[in-house]
């Protein structure tokens, strides 16, 4: 989840269910799995509020490609976040792809530390507790993965051929 927040793909939608299957088995709990991805968000959101905060924005525009963060991205949640004020992050929070990159803005805009943390902490309970619930649910039914797995297999590999294709080719052709 930290690496999440930090605008690393490594999606939460992948690693709370999961962790809600180890719920499901007993090894962990629902309650502690919730609190533990809210804390790690909130510290990969941390960082994300750093380099806007001390990078300021020429930074982020030139750096931000090496963390998957393209200026679009920043004009969409430096817009959202105009838009709804502090509440943003929490909202946000609860977005796919806003919820990565909300925290830049945030401190672009020198967001109150604090409030900034808070929120990031609060709004990332209701995220990682719907999806730790949906692998608690799913259960025992995770076996039917592995019915599936060389086939999810072989798309990762061609998505992360795709990704590293897309990442040397912005960074020789911009």
């Amino acid at each position: 989840m930290l690496l999440d927040a930090a605008c690393l793909p490594v999606p939460s939608e992948i690693i709370m269910p999961f962790s809600g299957f180890l719920v499901s088995t007993g090894r962990f709990s629902l309650f502690w799995v919730t609190i533990a991805g809210a804390f790690g968000n909130c510290i990969g959101a941390v960082i994300s509020y750093a380099i806007g905060y001390y990078g300021g924005r020429p930074f982020v525009i030139k750096y931000g490609k090496y963390f998957f963060i393209r200026e679009k991205e920043i004009h969409n949640a430096e817009r959202f976040f105009s838009r709804w004020g502090k509440s943003a992050i929490f909202i946000a929070r609860n977005l796919p792809f806003l919820r990565t990159f909300i925290s830049v803005p945030a401190g672009l805009a020198k967001m109150n530390f604090a409030k900034f943390s808070i929120y990031s902490f609060l709004g990332s309970i209701p995220w990682c507790f719907a999806f730790t619930y949906l692998g608690f649910v799913l259960g025992g039914n995770w076996i039917m993965l592995r019915k599936y797995g060389p086939y999810l297999d072989i798309f990762s590999i061609i998505l992360a051929l795709f990704i590293i294709g897309k990442i040397v080719y912005d960074y020789y052709c911009d």
